[in-house]
C-alpha cells in the first residue's frame, strides 16, 4: 500500500464517520422537502416578534433535513419561520451534500434567500449554518450581495479558517497526489483545510462586513474544525462563544453541538434576538 494512502486512513475515517453520523439509513428527502415538523412552509409569514425568516445551512456530508431534525423544530415552536436548502451536490452522490466548491455553494445559497425573501415578504433574513455552513455564507455576504438581505450571520463550529484536522491535513503536502484527490472528488474539503486558495480570498481585508451581526458558536472539544479558536471571527458586531464558559459540564464535540446541543440552540436563539436575550446555563437543555 502506498504511504500517502495509509496515512490519509484516519483522515478518511474521521470524515466518513461524520458522514454516517449525519445521514440515518432510512434517509431519502429531496431538496426544500418539508418534514412533518413543519419547517420549509413557504406559506409561513415571519411575526413581529420575529421579523425575518430563518435559514439554516448545512454543513459538509450534510443535507437540508437530516442537519436540523433537532433545531429546526426547535426554532419553528419557538414562533421562527424556518427553511432549510440543499447545497454543494456531486454528481452521483445521493444525500452526502456540501461537498462541491464553497464558491459554487455560495451562488446556490444567493439563489435560496432570495427565494425565501420573496416567499415571506421580508426584507432581510438571519442565517444559521454548522460546519462548513457556518463558513460558505460569508463568501455570498461578502462576494454576491448577501450583505443587503442577511441581518445575522449565526456559525455552529463553522469553519472560518480552516481546520487541520488534528493536524492530518499538514501531512499532505507531503504525499504527492493527496491534494490533487481532495481536490477531484470533494473540493470542499479541500476549500477548508487551513491556507487554501478560498480561505485566504475569503479572510483577507477583515472577516467581517458592515451591517452584518455574526455571532460564532464553538466547543474546545471539537475534533474536526481545528483548532477550535480558529473558528472565532475578529471585526466590528461579532460575539464569539465557546460553550463551555456557559456550562462547563456540555461535553458535545462538532457533530453534537449542531445536532442536539440545546445549549447551542439556546444560544442561537440570543444571536437570533439579542432584544430578548437570556442567560445561557447548563440549565438551558431543559428549555
Amino acid at each position: 500500500m502506498l504511504p500517502w494512502i495509509r496515512a490519509l486512513r484516519p483522515l478518511t475515517a474521521l470524515l466518513l464517520t461524520a458522514a454516517i453520523a449525519l445521514v440515518p439509513a432510512t434517509t431519502a428527502h429531496a431538496a426544500d422537502a418539508r418534514p412533518a415538523s413543519g419547517w420549509n412552509d413557504y406559506t409561513c409569514k415571519p411575526s413581529a416578534a420575529h421579523p425575518r425568516p430563518v435559514v439554516l445551512v448545512h454543513g459538509t456530508f450534510g443535507n437540508s433535513v437530516d442537519n436540523w431534525l433537532g433545531l429546526a423544530p426547535y426554532l419553528k415552536n419557538r414562533g421562527y419561520c424556518v427553511f432549510s436548502l440543499d447545497y454543494g451536490q456531486l454528481p452521483g452522490v445521493p444525500l452526502f451534500n456540501g461537498l462541491g466548491p464553497v464558491e459554487k455553494s455560495a451562488e446556490q445559497l444567493v439563489a435560496h434567500v432570495d427565494k425565501v425573501l420573496a416567499a415571506t415578504g421580508a426584507t432581510e433574513t438571519d442565517l444559521v449554518g454548522h460546519s462548513q455552513g457556518g463558513m460558505m455564507p460569508r463568501y455570498y455576504l461578502k462576494f454576491l450581495g448577501g450583505a443587503a438581505k442577511v441581518n445575522a450571520l449565526v456559525g455552529i463550529a463553522p469553519s472560518n479558517h480552516g481546520t487541520t484536522l488534528s493536524g492530518l491535513t499538514r501531512l499532505l503536502p507531503y504525499f504527492p497526489g493527496a491534494e490533487d484527490l481532495l481536490d477531484e472528488h470533494t473540493p470542499a474539503l479541500a476549500d477548508q483545510v487551513v491556507g487554501s486558495d478560498v480561505l485566504t480570498k475569503l479572510n483577507a481585508g477583515g472577516d467581517t462586513v458592515p451591517g452584518v451581526r455574526y455571532t460564532v458558536l464553538a466547543t474546545k472539544y471539537d475534533e474536526v474544525v481545528t483548532p477550535y479558536r480558529g473558528q472565532f471571527l475578529d471585526g466590528p458586531g461579532v460575539r464569539n462563544v465557546v460553550l463551555q464558559d456557559l456550562c462547563p459540564l456540555d461535553l458535545s464535540e462538532h457533530l453534537a453541538i449542531g445536532l442536539f446541543d440545546r445549549i447551542a440552540f439556546h444560544e442561537v436563539t440570543n444571536a437570533l434576538d439579542p432584544a430578548h436575550a437570556t442567560p445561557t446555563t447548563c440549565a438551558s437543555v431543559f428549555g
